[in-house]
């Protein structure tokens, strides 16, 4: 047998010698075989991060620590949560979730996703948003209204997330966006028909929607686009549900 360190080819005047150990340099076969492999491993490990204070630490994939970092942020929960506070937050959970499935349950109909109070709130940063939006031209200016009326919860969102650090009303805002993309989907699926009564009695030619879609000559596509935009605001509504939920169950476990 030749030895797998110095190539030492065993005689057989080596019989006084134990089998599997080198008459030359004494060492184990096996072992010294399984030591090389252990080091060829480190080593390999080694090319791929670096080893401090005899630890072995792989470096990061940036996505990984993107995505962990924004988990962090999203669940992030005051370290005590007052038991008052903590009550009137579950209070507004329920009160949204009823609410929201109120709804999202009454599929897109006029008269109640308009006659709800929540519209006309919503009405004003939609008016806004034609006048924000007015010098992109004439059809960004048309959909600003609505364009604006689903951003700016959003933009809340981002500050309650960002400056406050407040996860709860950061759900919350993110209902109400998908509470205006419920708002307009009625007005879209109107389009072909405009029928809708429009603010300070303007007449149908007023109509955004209607006059939207044909820009593009899509007026025939109306109902389909209402569709998405009322998909859109039950995904926010449910996202919300679950965000929220899950944002309270973690200030539970902070009660003081």
């Amino acid at each position: 047998m030749r030895c797998p360190k110095c190539s030492y080819v065993r005689l057989p005047s080596d019989s006084h010698v134990i089998k599997g150990i080198c008459p030359a340099c004494g060492i184990a076969y096996e072992k010294w075989k399984k030591q090389q492999k252990s080091q060829a491993s480190i080593e390999e490990s080694i090319k791929a991060g670096e080893v401090y204070g005899g630890h072995f630490q792989i470096e990061p994939d940036p996505s990984f620590s993107l995505l962990h970092g924004l988990k962090r942020r999203l669940t992030e929960v005051p370290e005590q949560v007052e038991l008052r506070a903590f009550w009137g937050s579950a209070g507004l959970f329920v009160a949204f979730f009823f609410w929201g499935w109120s709804f999202i349950l009454g599929g897109i109909d006029w008269q109640s996703i308009g006659g709800s109070f929540l519209h006309n709130a919503n009405l004003p940063f939609h008016e806004f948003g034609h006048v924000l939006f007015s010098p992109f031209g004439r059809f960004i200016s048309i959909l600003g209204g609505s364009l604006f009326q689903v951003l700016m919860p959003l933009g809340i969102m981002i500050a309650f997330i960002l400056h406050r650090r407040d996860n709860f009303s950061a759900s919350i805002m993110l209902w109400w966006s998908g509470q205006n993309f419920i708002d307009i989907s009625p007005y879209i699926a109107d389009a072909p028909y405009r029928a809708i009564p429009l603010i300070r009695g303007l007449g149908d030619d007023y109509h955004d929607w209607g006059n939207l879609l044909s820009m593009i000559g899509a007026v025939d596509q109306a109902t389909t686009v209402a569709r998405v935009s009322f998909g859109i605001g039950t995904g926010f509504m449910l996202l919300s549900f679950l965000w929220g939920g899950y944002i309270l169950y973690l200030q539970k476990q902070n009660l003081e």
